[in-house]
């Protein structure tokens, strides 16, 4: 059964770790609350140095954003395409944005409450990756719900997402081996809620 991973990046590079602090930084104190010599601080390294790395505080946000967005979509096409049952595809899918929300809570953050800043191309393109990622999963679940119209599995799809990355306000004072199963769990309540209706 192919695993959903999204860490594709080298995780010691110098660039990885000012994206990453970046995102603590923004998540902290909002985009416009954080300068550049704050993030080379972050990361030990002066605010200029920076622009080795990056052209401006502003592409580094798109790219924060446009690089988890392919890495998730990347990720769900793997899982799609590979071997396994649609219900074990669904399951992997399920484990791999829990394990995504747990580990990156500032990104979450960060897309819910900065995406507004990325300028219209980048912001384009970033939803259109987190489109296609979403049809990963409606394409599961249309082959385990056949009778179901896409658009009502598309609305759960969602949903779920909206649950899964609640993680920022509803996973601090819980283990995460603790909160993954609970997660679990609720997304495949939420999902077997599509049909218990019909």
């Amino acid at each position: 059964m192919t695993s959903i991973r999204t860490s594709t990046r080298n995780r010691g590079s110098r660039r990885t770790e000012i994206l990453e602090a970046a995102a603590v930084l923004f998540a902290a104190r909002g985009f416009h609350g954080v300068s550049i010599e704050d993030i080379g601080s972050a990361v030990g390294i002066s605010g200029p140095a920076l622009y080795r790395h990056f052209s401006g505080k502003d592409a580094l946000l798109a790219e924060m954003l446009l690089d988890v967005s392919e890495r998730l979509r990347s990720a769900g096409a793997q899982v799609v395409t590979g071997t396994g049952t649609p219900d074990e595809m669904l399951d992997t899918l399920i484990q791999g944005q829990i394990a995504f929300a747990l580990s990156h809570p500032a990104l979450i953050t960060v897309h819910d409450r900065e995406l507004g800043n990325v300028a219209e191309p980048q912001r384009r393109a970033i939803r259109r990756l987190q489109r296609l990622y979403a049809e990963e999963w409606v394409t599961v679940l249309s082959e385990l719900h056949p009778a179901c119209p896409a658009a009502d599995l598309r609305a759960a799809t969602h949903a779920v997402f909206g649950l899964l990355n609640s993680t920022p306000h509803s996973a601090g004072e819980v283990p995460h081996e603790t909160m993954a199963p609970l997660l679990h769990r609720m997304a495949r309540a939420a999902f077997a809620a599509i049909v218990s209706g019909r």
